[in-house]
């Protein structure tokens, strides 16, 4: 145990923390993607054109039923027999980005079918544009709705980035099988990997509950539980 705090910690960790930043940044560039990618395929899929909403569809259906290290390996590997070639980083950020966007774009689709009709309609009879409603009525109040899921496959997609090692990305997971190969500490070693994501997941869950609560209208923060609009329906009550 001695050994374990005072000599392997300091020894290691600042190792492990290069392939931490890593991991981090891979993470928020991924979402940021994936967030782009999952909005864009919910409004297609319900843009009402037959044509549209069928491509989405079939883009979804093959993100969500491919293993991710399968999409990695494929980007990685094959893509530079036809001419496209990237390097491990963005590799793994295209990845990540195509596989989150597409569950991300249901969780889309259904927040903002969950916006009430009514809204939208009051908007445009008051002489706003579609753009205009789209923009400061269903978006904001959508997005108020998805935060929690999203923020959930943001934890998700950050312990989910590990497998970018397997295409030569100096991600946390990487950095930590390079010290295993050098000192043959494995439990040590896979222990302060853990550690170490468990922290970054932590940290990434309690920002996420500050941005649910930022985007909350000031009236539902200090309203009881049972006087409180239901999603999408200010007009209902949850019981």
């Amino acid at each position: 145990m001695y050994e374990f705090f005072f000599v392997l910690i300091p020894r290691h960790l600042p190792f492990l923390l290069e392939g931490a930043v890593v991991t981090v940044e891979l993470s928020l560039l991924s979402m940021a993607f994936a967030v782009l990618i999952g909005l864009l395929c919910a409004l297609g899929r319900t843009s009402g054109q037959p044509l549209l909403a069928g491509l989405v569809a079939a883009y979804v259906e093959v993100m969500r039923d491919v293993p991710l290290l399968i999409v990695l390996l494929v980007i990685f590997f094959t893509l530079p027999h036809i001419g496209i070639s990237l390097p491990g980083f963005w590799a793994g950020v295209l990845g990540l980005s195509l596989n989150v966007g597409a569950y991300l774009s249901e969780v889309f689709r259904a927040a903002l079918s969950s916006v009430d009709k009514g809204e939208k309609e009051a908007g445009l009879s008051l002489g706003m544009s579609r753009l205009e409603v789209f923009r400061r009525v269903t978006l904001p109040q959508a997005m108020r709705i998805a935060i929690p899921t999203v923020g959930g496959f943001f934890i998700a997609l950050l312990k989910d980035s590990s497998l970018v090692s397997f295409i030569a990305v100096s991600d946390l997971m990487r950095q930590g099988t390079i010290l295993i190969a050098d000192t043959f500490r494995s439990m040590e070693i896979y222990f302060m990997v853990a550690m170490i994501y468990f922290c970054m997941s932590f940290a990434a869950s309690r920002v996420v509950r500050r941005i649910e609560h930022a985007l909350t209208p000031r009236y539902l923060r200090t309203a009881p539980v049972a006087l409180r609009p239901a999603a999408g329906r200010p007009d209902v009550l949850v019981s």
